[in-house]
């Protein structure tokens, strides 16, 4: 199985050695089962939402039965934000636990694993969906003080991921880790125009095994619009090898880019004004159309003499209207990461081929939405939802969120006035 041979860590052709904290994966037909042996008298902490507890949890109980087990059950009605109340309520449950089990995906996943790093004690997670790449990740997504970050955390010292449970999940959750994965051609691309750009560290071995990923998981589109098992079960490895992948590099840098931020932006933009936004997985899917056509514009369209740069009042105005509360923290991180202060025109100018060489390398929009629609996603979704001046000040503003590179702001440095 490629994710034992990746959990034992490799020498790696960049000069590093990788290695993933892992001790179990368990991808299959009954494998929630394996908690038993893998708990043993540990005293155990559930966390899952009443969504997520109708689809595993009487297999996760069973599974535990003769261990001391506790419960934190978050309501099924209504979106689980991984905030502050949310923590609150799974650690005022700690006391006396050796072990918390998450049951469910994305924001279960993050809660558990922020909880779990702050009390030093390990977590494992009972997969409910093939939605997201972050089961592998050590990276907690969470909403801090109105802030979208991702907080250093630990990996999971184990991941039971029962087919029969993730071919049952909600249709958008399987989309949505369809999604998750299309989106690497965005992130990977950024990866390597930040290593052009700012020579940032980059592996091409971990490179090329993401890409390997997002080329099995295009093959299932069939078979996961079916249920089918087997499709399902790939692309759950998929999504663990992608989270491995993050591990070894260090960051989540060859999963997460533009399209991400985007992603984020609408998150963030949508509970700062109580506005609807999708899952995440489906969010990325959507931005990767978005983030390919922004490289095909650098592509195509004249590069300008001279960059964008709005006056500080006038951005400031803007962050306050887009973000609210958080706006301020926004500008605080632009400001320590400094790259409205330098001339970016002059490096690209500098490293021009090489730069059309790294933005040709990424799939035409129209190839993208192709991959999507494949799998029922359709772009009249995405435009219903986000008004063409919201999906514009992503476009423009998503990247105040991260201190990372990406081609939103190559595309910001060239176009932002236009």
């Amino acid at each position: 199985m490629l994710i034992n041979k990746l959990l034992a860590g490799m020498d790696c052709t960049c000069g590093r050695h990788h290695s993933c904290d892992i001790k179990h994966v368990s991808i299959g037909k009954g494998a929630i089962s394996h908690l038993k042996e893998l708990v043993r008298d540990a005293s155990v902490l559930l966390v899952a939402d009443e969504n997520t507890f109708r689809a595993a949890g009487a297999q996760t109980e069973s599974a535990l039965a003769g261990n001391k087990v506790q419960k934190v059950v978050f309501p099924g009605d209504s979106v689980l934000i991984p905030n502050e109340a949310a923590i609150h309520a799974v650690t005022r449950q700690m006391d006396g636990v050796d072990l918390i089990v998450g049951i469910g995906s994305g924001v279960i996943q993050d809660l558990c694993k922020y909880v779990s790093f702050a009390h030093r004690i390990p977590y494992y997670i009972v997969a409910t969906a093939p939605s997201m790449d972050g089961y592998t990740s050590n990276g907690a997504a969470m909403i801090l003080d109105g802030m979208k970050v991702t907080v250093s955390a630990k990996v999971p010292a184990a991941i039971l991921a029962d087919t029969d449970v993730l071919k049952n999940a909600p249709m958008e959750m399987i989309q949505a880790g369809y999604g998750d994965i299309v989106g690497k051609y965005s992130a990977l691309n950024d990866w390597l125009l930040s290593k052009t750009i700012h020579n940032e560290y980059f592996c091409q071995e971990i490179y090329d095994l993401t890409m390997e990923m997002v080329e099995k998981t295009l093959r299932l589109t069939p078979g996961l619009m079916k249920r089918e098992e087997e499709s399902v079960r790939v692309l759950m490895e998929a999504l663990v090898v992608v989270g491995i992948a993050m591990s070894f590099a260090g960051s989540s840098r060859p999963a997460s880019g533009s399209e991400h931020h985007l992603s984020h932006f609408f998150e963030i933009t949508g509970i700062v004004h109580n506005e609807d936004y999708f899952p995440h997985g489906i969010d990325v899917a959507y931005s990767t159309v978005i983030t390919a056509g922004l490289r095909e514009k650098l592509l195509q369209e004249p590069w300008p003499e001279k960059q964008y740069r709005p006056d500080r009042e006038s951005y400031v105005q803007e962050m306050n209207r887009l973000y609210g509360s958080v706006a301020e923290g926004c500008i605080a991180l632009q400001d320590k990461v400094g790259l409205y202060q330098k001339d970016m025109l002059s490096v690209y100018k500098a490293k021009e081929p090489e730069i059309r060489a790294v933005l040709g390398q990424m799939p035409k929009a129209k190839d993208i939405l192709k991959m999507l629609e494949a799998v029922g996603l359709n772009m009249d979704a995405f435009y219903g939802l986000y008004s063409a001046r919201k999906i514009q000040d992503a476009v423009l503003y998503a990247k105040e969120l991260k201190d990372r590179y990406t081609v939103l702001w190559m595309h910001y440095d060239m176009f932002g006035g236009n």
